[in-house]
């Protein structure tokens, strides 16, 4: 026997130790959560526990939106804070999907229902998109609380082929179990139906109707029973963002100063957007040696 073979005969006992404790933890079931969290927090998200399980978890520094800072797109702004409002005061209201352009303010939106929402019972627990499978034992968790709950899944897409489109359109349907009454669902994706869109050419797929194939990619997003687009800003749209920030900061720049460094700043990233705005005045309060929020 030679000195290496104890050692490797440890190291293989280690591993099967650690595959029993990796087995063990993918069984485990993370305890409900404390009630006494919901009062005192407003945003949490989903934590994975092993393989299976989870926890809701809040969020003790949350990402503070003044929805009224948001300019340009006051269309779907004015209707997602509608459907709120109904799903807060326990009226009829649907499962939202905010689609469009990058940096648009889609997700900005979301996080800016809790200052107006928050203080009458609004809560949002982010997920991701693996996560929305999860949603029997979340709603488990949520079913019997005081409380309004927005499951907020951010960048949500299904790429060619993947198959788990068709569980999330169960989800939002229900399926056998109702879904409670204080859950909604609020997803944004950069992509309208949530699934790449091509032209299918004649005698080019497999399918020998097509268009049935077509149909329930596109039913996906149907589940959504409120869609919000979100488009590329034109050149005064994205200006008109530009001086917004600017005046709430009271920025020392002249206005056509402003202007012109912003239309090189857009030129320079290749986009007009809000993201695209707020990042071009954090660099320019710096540089004017301001802070920016």
């Amino acid at each position: 026997m030679t000195a290496e073979a104890p050692r490797e005969g440890a190291l293989r006992r280690l591993e099967g130790i650690m595959a029993r404790v990796e087995a063990l933890l993918g069984k485990r079931e993370a305890p409900p959560p404390d009630p006494a969290i919901f009062p005192s927090h407003r945003a949490f998200r989903w934590e994975r526990v092993g393989e299976r399980g989870g926890r809701i978890a809040p969020i003790p520094h949350t990402h503070r939106v003044d929805l009224s800072g948001l300019v340009g797109i006051d269309g779907a702004k004015n209707e997602l804070l509608r459907n709120t409002e109904q799903f807060v005061s326990g009226l009829g209201a649907n499962h939202v999907l905010l689609w469009g352009e990058r940096g648009t303010g889609k997700s900005s939106c979301v996080k800016g229902l809790l200052p107006v929402f928050g203080p009458r019972g609004l809560r949002i627990v982010e997920l991701s998109r693996w996560d929305l499978f999860s949603f029997p034992k979340i709603v488990g968790q949520l079913r019997d609380l005081p409380f309004r709950f927005l499951l907020f899944c951010d960048d949500l897409s299904f790429d060619e082929g993947e198959a788990d489109f068709r569980g999330l359109k169960t989800l939002l349907d229900g399926g056998v179990e109702e879904r409670p009454e204080n859950v909604l669902i609020y997803a944004t994706s950069n992509r309208r139906h949530l699934m790449p869109e091509r032209r299918v050419a004649l005698g080019a797929e497999d399918e020998i109707h097509p268009e049935e194939a077509v149909s329930e990619k596109l039913s996906l997003s149907d589940r959504f029973g409120l869609q919000l687009g979100f488009y590329r800003f034109d050149q005064e749209t994205y200006l008109a963002v530009v001086e917004s920030y600017a005046r709430r900061l009271r920025l020392p720049v002249d206005p056509a100063t402003l202007r012109e460094e912003a239309l090189r700043w857009a030129l320079s990233a290749g986009s007009r957007s809000g993201r695209t705005a707020k990042q071009f005045i954090d660099d320019l309060a710096g540089r004017l040696g301001m802070r920016s929020p």
